[in-house]
Formats: structure tokens, sequence, C-alpha cells
């Protein structure tokens, strides 16, 4: 973009959370356009959860080419579409906001596809009738089980709320020794918490002995670095699959939508590594 960037014909889009400064999203998206030589700009907007609906409501009258939605809106939004995709009806949540030519909105979730697309570049694995291990139940999880199922994978979930695991696969019970026993089992073991954020640490909750060579080791927490977790599972010989993989594709996805451009995933990750 030359100096006079943005301009009165600059279209936008962005990302809504509260928080949302943390969010890598721009520097992906923005690196995206400007590899095609659009004139669009990507923004960060922090929306507090009680104005959620105004919020996206009054950015689309502005002009809005398309919202992500991450934490804690993914499911508030829900009453802003007046479409959802079969995936939103599954997952419960959108992450993902298009205007429609009539003035609508439509809620997508690409997090499904973007889980599945990382694991299918990173390390590829049969999941049908394959036990996969997953930790956490929350929001993210939900849109990796209907990824799972889709694909006929046999899953079983640990989490410190077993009411909310069993929702979503076999319930395993949240302590060392289950959750040990269950990733022995598992051709594929998925971190859908935020455990190892931001740590130098292998959380304690996570399983490193039971994996291996015949093992995927998928963590959703994305660092430009790989987790201490993933490295550890790296050193018994596991496959492993970070969470930028997912971040990438899941906008990669939503970009498609907004633009109808192929997304240019070798920019997008540049922007992400260098953010």
């Amino acid at each position: 973009m030359d100096a006079a960037w943005p301009t009165s014909l600059t279209r936008f889009a962005g990302v809504i959370g509260w928080p949302v400064s943390h969010s890598l999203s721009p520097a992906m998206h923005n690196a995206a356009f400007r590899a095609l030589g659009l004139d669009w700009a990507y923004l960060a907007f922090p929306i507090e959860p009680r104005h959620v609906e105004e919020a996206v409501r009054g950015l689309f009258r502005a002009g809005c080419a398309g919202l992500n939605v991450t934490i804690p809106h993914k499911h508030a939004v829900l009453a802003c579409c007046d479409e959802v995709t079969p995936a939103v009806e599954a997952i419960g949540a959108a992450n993902t906001l298009v205007p429609l030519p009539d003035g609508r909105i439509r809620g997508d979730n690409t997090d499904a596809q973007g889980f599945l697309r990382a694991l299918d570049e990173a390390a590829p694995v049969d999941l049908a009738g394959a036990d996969v291990l997953m930790i956490g139940a929350g929001g993210a999880a939900r849109a990796i089980a209907f990824a799972l199922r889709g694909r006929g994978a046999r899953l079983r979930v640990a989490n410190r709320t077993p009411g909310k695991a069993g929702e979503l696969g076999e319930a395993v019970p949240f302590t060392p020794e289950a959750i040990a026993a269950a990733a022995a089992g598992a051709v594929l073991v998925v971190n859908a918490t935020s455990l190892g954020m931001g740590s130098d640490e292998v959380p304690a909750d996570l399983p490193v002995a039971p994996l291996g060579p015949g093992t995927v080791a998928y963590d959703i927490v994305y660092r430009r670095e790989p987790t201490p977790w993933l490295v550890a599972a790296a050193g018994q010989g596991a496959r492993t699959v970070d969470g930028l993989g997912m971040l990438l594709h899941q906008g990669a996805a939503a970009f498609a939508q907004w633009t109808g451009a192929d997304p240019p995933l070798g920019a997008m990750r540049a922007g992400l590594l260098a953010s």
C-alpha cells in the first residue's frame, strides 16, 4: 500500500473479543491483503460483552466486510445472525460473520475445518474408528469434537467438569492416571485448553510418558515456538501439531468467504511468525 493508505475506499474487516489486544489475526490478515494487493484493512475491536449485539450490527452498518469472533463472544453473536451454517448449528458457536448482499448476516464456524486442515498438513492420520483423547471441553473443544466426529473418531474427553466432558465424548476422569491410560491407547491427543499458554513448563495435567512414535500430539495453544508440551511429546517420538496451524487455516477459511479470493497461505503464515 502507498503512503496515502488507508483511503476513503479502503474496506475493513476485523476481530471482536474481550480482551482482544493479544490477537495475531490482524498481522495474519493484513499480510494477506498486502500479498494480493487488496485495499483492505483488518482491525481488532475490543467489545464488552454487554455491547456485543449493538456493536456487531453497528460495524456491519458502517460497511464492515467481515468479522472474526473470539472469546467470550462466540455464542453471543448468534443473536445477530440471520442464518447459520451446519457447523454453527452443531457446535453452538460462531467465529466468523459474513455480511450478505441483502444486509443479513451469516454466521459460520471455521474452527473445525481449521483444526483438520492443520492436522492434515502437519501430521496426517487416519481417524476412522481410531481412539482420540481430548483434554478440555470448552468452546474450542466443541468445534474440535465436531471435526473429529466427522472423521469417524472414537472420542474420549478429560475435563475437570465430567458433565461437560460427557457432552462431547466418553468422559475420562480428570486424574493423571486416567489421562495417561487414555493417552496410551490414542492415536491423537489434543490439548484443547489454555494449559501451557505463557509457561515454560509442561503442565502437569498433560500426558507425556504415554506418547510415542504412533501418536500425534496436537496443542491448540499458539505461540511462535512450540509449547513445552509439544517439545516433550516430540522428545518421546510423537508427531506434533501446533496451534498456529489451526489459527492460520481457520482464518484462511474466513478470508475466502469475505474476499472471494484464494487465501495466500504463505503470506499469512509469515505474518503470524513475524508478529
